[in-house]
Order: C-alpha cells, then sequence, then structure tokens
C-alpha cells in the first residue's frame, strides 16, 4: 500500500504504515495472552520505500514486516544444512526479505520484458521503459574516461530507481552497542562497571586478526567495554550462540549496502541501496549510543572516504562500495505506545496489576513479571510489482493472505526456531525450509539467473527451469562472472579473479577489521541445492 504525504512528520507515517500492516496480519503471527494473564512481547521491524521524498508526489511503499527474538545457537548451526534460518531477530529478518523482495522484482521485471515486443528496449512516449518497475530500473552500460568498461559498469544489470530511498523502522532499539547505554540506566546503579584486567585486555584488541576463540562478549555483559562487537543477548542459562548483535549487523550493512550476496549480483550498490534512516522511538534512543556505534565520527569512523574497490575514481553517481551512515530519526514514544501493545515492558517496580489489567498488554499496570519474549516470528512481504506464473509454483503463504491493507502479499511465513511453523529444526528438510533461508534464497537466485551447474535437484519452484533466456546480454555478463559452483561457501566468498563479488567480499573483510572482534558463525556453509530435494515428497 501507498501513502500519500500528510501533516505528520515522515518517521511517524513510517511507523504507522508498518504498524498498520503487522495489525492486519492473522492472529497466529502475533504474540500471546495467556489465561493466567501472562503475555508474551516481541520486537518488530519494518522496511519503507520512500518515493519522490519532499516533493508534492512522496509516497511510502511498506515493503516488508517481521517480528522476532530468537537466534540459534552455535552448536545447532552445523545442522541447518542452509534450511534455517540462524538469526530470527526482527531487524535481521526484515533486511533478508528486502533482499527477498528484490529477487522476486528482478524476476518480474525480467518475465515482463519477454512479453514485450522489443525486450527492455521498448519505451513509453516519456521515455520511460514499460518493464521498469516503480522501484528498480536497468543499469545503461557506461564508459570510464579510457572508454572501456569495468565489472561495476557493465554488471550487475538493475539498480534502485533513484529517488528511492530505504528506511527501518524498528519498536525497540537494536540489540548490543547502540543500546549499551539503554541497559546500564536500567540498573539500579547506572555508572559504567569497572574494566577488570581481563576486561582491558579484550578493549585493547588491535586490528590484527583474532585466533578463534571464545572472545565474543554477551550482549548483556561487560557495560564497562563500548563499542565492541558483542552476540545476541540471551538468558544467562541459555547456550552460547555467535550470532553478531544487530547493531553489528546493522554497521556492517553501511559498509556492504543491504544488498545480500544474491542481490549484489543483480542490483548495483547505489546509495540509495544503503539503509537512509534508522526509525526508532524516542525513548529507545541513546544519541551516544548511536553516534558511536554508527556515526560517521564513532567506531566506524576509519572508513570515513574509503569506497572499494581500491583505486578507482570514485564518485558519488559510481556504484560501489562505501562507508554510509544513516540516520537516526525518532518517533514520539505516546505514538508508538498507542500503535504497539506487544512491546517489552520497561524495567523497574511496577504497580500491581489486577487480573483484567494483565490480560491487557497496553495496560499500564500490567506486571513486568508475567510477560515472556514470544518464540514465533512473522515474516510479510510485498508482492513484486508485475504477476509472474512462478509465483503460482511456490508456497508463498500468499493464498492464505492475498493482501494485507491493500497490499498483495509476496511472501508470509510464521517461523519457531529457525523453520516454518508445524516443522522442526532438530530434523529440516526443504518442505519447513523458510523463503528467507540460505538454501531457498540461492534457489530464487538460480531461477534469475542460471549458472551452469546442472539442474538435479527438486524444490517447490518451477521444475522447468529458469524462466529466463539467455539471449538478455544483461543476464550473460551475470553469468559470465559466475563460476562453476557446488557448495553455498563457493556461491558466498568467489574465488575467480574479476568476480565482482569480490569487491564486496573485500569491502567486508575491512569493515570487520575495524570493528574489532567478529567471530564467524561458521559451520553452515558445505552444501549444495540438492538439500531441497524432498525425500518424503507426497504423491500428487
Amino acid at each position: 500500500m501507498s501513502v500519500d504525504t500528510s501533516s505528520s512528520s515522515l518517521p511517524s507515517r513510517i511507523a504507522s504504515l508498518v504498524h498498520a500492516h503487522f495489525d492486519a496480519l492473522p492472529t497466529r503471527s502475533k504474540p500471546t495472552i495467556f489465561p493466567d494473564g501472562s503475555r508474551e512481547w516481541i520486537p518488530m521491524t519494518g522496511i519503507v520505500a520512500v518515493k519522490g521524498e519532499n516533493t508534492h508526489s512522496e509516497s511510502l511503499t511498506c515493503i516488508s514486516v517481521t517480528s522476532g527474538a530468537k537466534c540459534l545457537s552455535a552448536s545447532h548451526i552445523p545442522r541447518c544444512r542452509g534450511l534455517v534460518l540462524h538469526d530470527c531477530h526482527a531487524e535481521i529478518l526484515a533486511i533478508r526479505a528486502f533482499n527477498y523482495w528484490l529477487l522476486t522484482e528482478c524476476n518480474s521485471v525480467l518475465f515482463r520484458e519477454k512479453q514485450l515486443p522489443n525486450g527492455h528496449d521498448t519505451c513509453t512516449l516519456d521515455n520511460e521503459k514499460i518493464s521498469d518497475s516503480p522501484f528498480i530500473q536497468r543499469r545503461e552500460i557506461e564508459e570510464d574516461e579510457d572508454n572501456t568498461s569495468t565489472p561495476l559498469t557493465e554488471w550487475p544489470p538493475f539498480k534502485l530507481r533513484p529517488d528511492i530511498k530505504i528506511y527501518m523502522y524498528c519498536t525497540c532499539a537494536p540489540c548490543g552497542d547502540a543500546s549499551m547505554e539503554l541497559c546500564m540506566a536500567a540498573q539500579e546503579d547506572a555508572t559504567p562497571w569497572e574494566i577488570s584486567q581481563q576486561e582491558a585486555s579484550l578493549s585493547e584488541i588491535q586490528d590484527a586478526e583474532l585466533p578463534d576463540t571464545e572472545t565474543l562478549l554477551d550482549g548483556r555483559a561487560h557495560f564497562s567495554l563500548l563499542g565492541v562487537v558483542r552476540r545476541k543477548p540471551a538468558r544467562m542459562d541459555a547456550e552460547s550462540t555467535r550470532s553478531k548483535s544487530c547493531s553489528d549487523k546493522l554497521a556492517l550493512r553501511q559498509v556492504s549496502s543491504l544488498l545480500s550476496c544474491e542481490t549484489s549480483r543483480l542490483i548495483a550498490p547505489t546509495e540509495n541501496a544503503y539503509l537512509a534512516g534508522l526509525i526508532l522511538p524516542e525513548d529507545e534512543i541513546s544519541q551516544v549510543g548511536c553516534a558511536r556505534s554508527f556515526g560517521e565520527n564513532g567506531r566506524m569512523q576509519p572508513l570515513g572516504g574509503r569506497y572499494w574497490p581500491r583505486g578507482a575514481n570514485f564518485k558519488e553517481s559510481t556504484p560501489g562500495y562505501r562507508f554510509r551512515p544513516f540516520q537516526v530519526l525518532s518517533v514520539p514514544s505516546e505514538e508508538v505506545t498507542a500503535l504497539w501493545r506487544f512491546a517489552k515492558p520497561k524495567s523497574g517496580p511496577l504497580p500491581a496489576a489486577s487480573v483484567e489489567q494483565q490480560g491487557d498488554p497496553s495496560s499500564p499496570g500490567t506486571n513486568v513479571r508475567k510477560t515472556r519474549p514470544g518464540n514465533v516470528s512473522a515474516i510479510w512481504v510485498l508482492a513484486p510489482s508485475y504477476h509472474h506464473p512462478l509465483v503460482m509454483t511456490m508456497d508463498t503463504g500468499s493464498k492464505s493472505v492475498p493482501t494485507l491493507c491493500r497490499s498483495k502479499t509476496g511472501l508470509y511465513e510464521t517461523i519457531i526456531n529457525g523453520v516454518k511453523q508445524g516443522n522442526r529444526a532438530s530434523s529440516p528438510g526443504a518442505r519447513g525450509a523458510s523463503s528467507l533461508s540460505r538454501a531457498k534464497l540461492w534457489s530464487l537466485f538460480r531461477e534469475i539467473g542460471p549458472t551452469s551447474v546442472p539442474r538435479t535437484y527438486t524444490t517447490d519452484v518451477s521444475p522447468a527451469g529458469p524462466l529466463l533466456g539467455t539471449e538478455d546480454s544483461h543476464i550473460k555478463a551475470v553469468q559470465q562472472h559466475m563460476p562453476d559452483i557446488t557448495t553455498y561457501q563457493d556461491f558466498k566468498n568467489p574465488t575467480r579473479l574479476g568476480d565482482p563479488l569480490q569487491i564486496r567480499m573485500q569491502a567486508i573483510r575491512d569493515a570487520k577489521v575495524v570493528l574489532k572482534g567478529w567471530i564467524p558463525n561458521a559451520g553452515d556453509e558445505s552444501w549444495g541445492l540438492d538439500v531441497l530435494v524432498d525425500p518424503k515428497k507426497r504423491k500428487r
């Protein structure tokens, strides 16, 4: 659904749009209120595309809405085989959902081009290409000053339209470094803890690569150490995870853009492929913490002025990777309180609540001890701009939720423990894998940009093969940069010289050095797309 401008501020309009979409989701995707008065809380995130910002024709489109507060332990990762979501925090799901939408948007545009007489060369009277979507468009082949094309100019084939900006709205502060002051303020004594000798040695970590040891800090511990990478917070008795905090992952996205390894092969890393703004309730913003975690003078400062590929004559309009800090914008807390019934109660003693109040999550007298984080994650993604027959053969959940606030549904899922509701993460299979899982996203990319790897697997997508013909010169350029790959490790970390994805990986490596203490969450890479073969496939 697109929303016209109004008298309210842009952050408030974005928040209202995201909440309206979440409110329209089925009950099974929302936190539970139990008969004994206890209830669940959950963080929620939405990604919104703002078209024509600060113009009379400005409009907002909700791209994805997600909720979640869980992630997998480190010991579980090797059993995932690309079929289980490692990190179900709302912010991370929202970014994965955004990339899923970009893949489907590219696919729908390519399919539409095949239906036109002259393909993607067909234009309207105002020189706008008929096949272009409201969000993405074809890139023209550009030439450098020496009249030679570089990989970044001939690849990838698409870019976000220049009048589009991407914003993220969250109901609570990202876990990790940006929220440490908030965590300290919730203690009886908000003074940072004294630095012990062991902590002092951690704070002096240099840029050298860390050994593969458990030096990743807990999400809610070591208040004395600020500006460092942390793991996701969890209960004290829970098995540890190596999923980095949302603050750290968002900071990394300020260098790598919002694009994933799949979409970065199809969408150019232009300025508006980066997050323009992070929107939070005003009482969830620590100005000091956000400036340290995300600001140009904070922990990312050493990356200022650098760009990738190295040595290139970089211009602002040239696609490429660089450190692009986003704005941190606020929504009045009273507005969010009125919109959001499933917020985590603030710490501190509260007056005793009656039974009726305990059953009402919006009641200010609800007892904080009667709450718990929900284990259900909701995923909703906007449908692509053009109808695509591939959608008819995919289990996207759109039949159960065809529209949401007048927005057509492209994907709707309810996730528990990293897999679709009704499946077990302990024995993952193709039927239970989320469309946002590694295996499903890789498979979806292959339907758009086919490689030379033989199609020896069966998925819930069309078995007839890619819908895109090889006559497309732009996609041929993508194919030329795709090596023969058999595992996800090969796909995500290309070794072939000249593969532009290596530029992205170099930017990420440099950013992780600056962030300090980034321990890989490894163990789920050595698999191929044969994991999507369902040995218990039901007979038709």
